[in-house]
C-alpha cells in the first residue's frame, strides 16, 4: 500500500487548504486512518483521524472547530482534511497514515501502518 499526500501550500492566517492523501495498491488493506504533523524542530504529532467507514473522527485539541476529516472509499481509499482559520502555528509537514488492521482512530503514531509521503503547509503572519 502507498499512500500519496497533496494539497499542501502557502496560505495566509485564516486561510484555508484541502489535503488529500490517496492510496494505492492493495487499498482493501487500509482501514482507520489519520493524518499527523510536523513542524521544524519539533516531534510530529497527530492531528486528526477517522475509521473506516467515516462514521467515527477524532481531532486533537488544537484544531477541533477549524480542520474537518473525511474519508471516500467509492473507488480508491482516499481521506481529505479540510483546514479553516489557519494559524501560523499550523505551518508544519503533514503526514496521512493508514491501519493494516482494525484499531479504531487513535492519535498513536505506532498503531499505524503504513505512512504517506509529506505534503508542506506553510500559513503566512
Amino acid at each position: 500500500v502507498q499512500l500519496q499526500a497533496s494539497g499542501g501550500g502557502l496560505v495566509q492566517t485564516g486561510g484555508s487548504l484541502r489535503l488529500s492523501c490517496a492510496a494505492s495498491g492493495r487499498t482493501s488493506s487500509v482501514y482507520d486512518m489519520g493524518w499527523f504533523r510536523q513542524a521544524p524542530g519539533k516531534e510530529r504529532e497527530f492531528v486528526a483521524a477517522i475509521s473506516w467507514s467515516g462514521t467515527s473522527t477524532y481531532y486533537t485539541d488544537s484544531v477541533k472547530g477549524r480542520f474537518t476529516i473525511s474519508r471516500d472509499n467509492a473507488k480508491n481509499t482516499t481521506v481529505y482534511l479540510q483546514m479553516n482559520s489557519l494559524k501560523p502555528q499550523d505551518t508544519a509537514v503533514y503526514y496521512c497514515a493508514g491501519q493494516r488492521r482494525v484499531r479504531g482512530p487513535t492519535g498513536e503514531s505506532y498503531e499505524y501502518d503504513y505512512w504517506g509521503t509529506g505534503t508542506q503547509v506553510t500559513v503566512s503572519s
